[in-house]
């Protein structure tokens, strides 16, 4: 996520100059035919060609307001984890509690608290890593969202390891056990339905207050379902076919086009074209490429929901709930781009 004013002219030139650089060329064969080779049959009439622009122009909105809604509905899930990994903790740490007159140590109560939370940022981080593992319809494995991560992002998981992450927040045998299974986020969610069963049996959590936090895993279960489905269906490939076969197709006969018109007001005028054909095409690519880089809002691009830097917001909240004082820092954006 871009967490400044505005993306720089600079960057926005770093990532289109390959499209750019091919306009120009584009632009300039036809040129070249017609101002000195004498192939002035080249040319189209534009009337045409403008009806093909107001077609794209429709196609590319449409595009882009369905992924801009795949992306704001992203960041709507996300942010309804935020705010129920933040009550599960006050119910981790209010609804765990010895009973009265048994025999439980005040110890135990706190380590099972403790083990409550700890497997629920556990559960963030094995989530996190999910979201951001490639898909085939993913934009990212493109040279332009290469060169621009590479140069003003980072990816968060180059050298990282979930086993790293899960680390010190739940136990090795536990950890083995859920980094065998092909779901470790929903494995540990499972840990913690068992786990609050043991609690219940021992008599450290209420009958009702047992349900709640059934309820609030139930809650987990759904919140994680509705961020997997959008992970996992992409923006109907029909749709991004055509919508980058029209705009490539209007591109590549701007020149043909403009040549025509730009030869009406005089013979010195022709060799315009060829920016204009790049300037124009440019035009249409940027709107396509908005709506691709909104296409998938978990791949890690530097237009993406930051689940990243949010996992690290609740883990620090979650921390200071435990009053622990080992507590990580917040991520800060690099070059403006928050992950």
């Amino acid at each position: 996520m871009h967490a400044g004013r505005r993306f720089t002219w600079t960057e926005v030139m770093y990532w289109t100059r390959r499209d750019i650089l091919f306009y120009l060329v584009w632009g300039a064969i036809p040129t070249v035919l017609y101002a000195i080779v004498g192939w002035t049959w080249l040319t189209l009439p534009w009337v045409p060609i403008a009806a093909i622009a107001t077609a794209v122009a429709f196609i590319v909105g449409f595009k882009n307001n369905a992924t801009y809604n795949r992306l704001w509905e992203a960041r709507q899930i996300y942010g309804a984890i935020v705010n129920s990994s933040r009550s599960w903790a006050i119910m981790a740490l209010d609804f765990v509690t010895a009973p009265v007159g048994g025999n439980v140590d005040e110890a135990d109560v706190r380590a099972a608290r403790t083990r409550l939370i700890h497997r629920h940022i556990a559960w963030l981080h094995a989530l996190r890593f999910q979201l951001r593992a490639p898909r085939a319809w993913e934009h990212m494995i493109k040279v332009y969202n290469r060169e621009f991560r590479t140069k003003y992002t980072v990816d968060e998981q180059d050298g990282n390891k979930l086993a790293d992450a899960l680390t010190g927040l739940i136990g090795n045998d536990e950890k083995a056990l859920v980094l065998s299974k092909s779901n470790v986020a929903t494995q540990l969610i499972a840990q913690q339905s068992r786990d609050l069963r043991e609690l219940h049996a021992k008599g450290l959590i209420h009958e009702l207050r047992h349900v709640e936090m059934q309820n609030m895993l139930v809650d987990l279960y759904g919140q994680q379902g509705k961020c997997e489905r959008i992970k996992n269906f992409p923006y109907p490939r029909q749709y991004a076919t055509l919508n980058l076969m029209f705009v490539r197709l209007f591109n590549g006969m701007i020149p043909f086009g403009i040549l025509g018109e730009f030869a009406k007001l005089g013979e010195h005028f022709v060799w315009l074209t060829i920016p204009f054909t790049a300037v124009v095409a440019w035009v249409f690519i940027m709107m396509e490429r908005i709506g691709e880089s909104t296409e998938n809002p978990f791949e890690g691009s530097a237009n993406d929901v930051p689940i990243t830097a949010m996992t690290r917001t609740i883990e620090i909240d979650l921390r200071e709930m435990l009053g622990e004082t080992n507590i990580p820092e917040p991520l800060k954006p690099q070059h403006n781009i928050l992950m």
